[in-house]
């Protein structure tokens, strides 16, 4: 679906599924000037989390567990870049941790 939007316009998108197993829904951003997909932020069951370099200019909502829904929200759209093509995706909440990470070794 192809959206039209001016400046200082809002944009909203919506995402669903229906895998009963999955409780995250993400959003990415693939701009043409970048083909690389971006995660701009991601819902985990009802817990939005927005990536540093798109706080401020999008907002995710949602309840990706329940509902199985998730929002991207553009407050207004102001830069070049927020013309691109938006993808969700959704996926089973998955945590690990690296040890290595967690404690430094003393030298």
């Amino acid at each position: 679906t192809a959206i039209l939007k001016g400046p200082e316009d809002k944009v909203n998108l919506t995402c669903s599924h229906t895998v009963s197993s999955y409780d995250t829904i993400l959003w990415y951003q693939q701009s043409a000037q970048n083909t690389a997909l971006k995660l701009i932020g991601y819902v985990r069951y009802t817990s939005p989390t927005v990536e540093d370099s798109f706080k401020g200019r999008f907002d995710v909502s949602g309840d990706a567990a329940a509902n199985k829904m998730a929002y991207l929200h553009f407050p207004k759209v102001t830069e070049a870049e927020d013309s691109a093509v938006y993808f969700c995706a959704a996926s089973e909440a998955q945590c690990f941790t690296i040890p290595s990470l967690l404690y430094k070794n003393p030298l």
